[in-house]
């Protein structure tokens, strides 16, 4: 009950996730999780990037800015923290539990066992699948920690739609 895309080109990945979530809770599928915005800003080569909540709309900064000569990684650890929080609270919400967690990507800070990775053991413990991306270069090492058992899916919407839908529990399967 996890799955996977791996998306070429700059925001591919983050777009797919973002429709993907907009589709299901239109369809009223409970969907917990973050997908990220990034935004261009003409006074900065490098985007600002976001962390959409979907449960909440909340948005959450999880990039700093450095300075234009900065080659170190502009994730702001406390910004992800706050936003990891997040969702952690809805997953232990006991009045309404998601048919599904979507995850922006299953980066650095998860494989070094901070980030999202307690929320998405949460959510697997408790049942829900969980919906993430994944970068090439971090694929074999996703797929060591996930002992093999994680599923890539084609980075289309409807195959993911179609992933994500097979793997919720029926009553909050919808088909059309």
């Amino acid at each position: 009950m996890l799955g996977y895309v791996i998306s070429e080109g700059r925001g591919a990945a983050d777009r797919l996730l973002a429709e993907v979530a907009t589709l299901l809770r239109a369809e009223g599928i409970a969907v917990a999780g973050a997908v990220q915005i990034n935004h261009d800003t003409p006074d900065n080569p490098k985007c600002d990037m976001d962390l959409a909540i979907l449960t909440s709309g909340d948005q959450v900064r999880i990039s700093q800015r450095l300075g234009s000569l900065s080659r170190g990684c502009r994730l702001d650890p406390a910004g992800l923290e706050q936003a990891v929080g997040l969702i952690e609270g809805e997953l232990r919400r006991t009045d309404a539990s998601p048919a599904i967690l979507i995850i922006n990507k299953f980066g650095k800070q998860e494989l070094d066992g901070r980030g999202f990775r307690p929320a998405i053991g949460m959510a697997l413990e408790a049942g829900i699948p969980v919906l993430t991306s994944v970068n090439r270069t971090n694929a074999a090492y996703f797929s060591d920690w996930s002992g093999g058992l994680a599923e890539q899916i084609p980075d289309t919407v409807a195959d993911v739609m179609s992933w994500s839908r097979s793997h919720m529990p029926l009553s909050d399967a919808r088909t059309k």
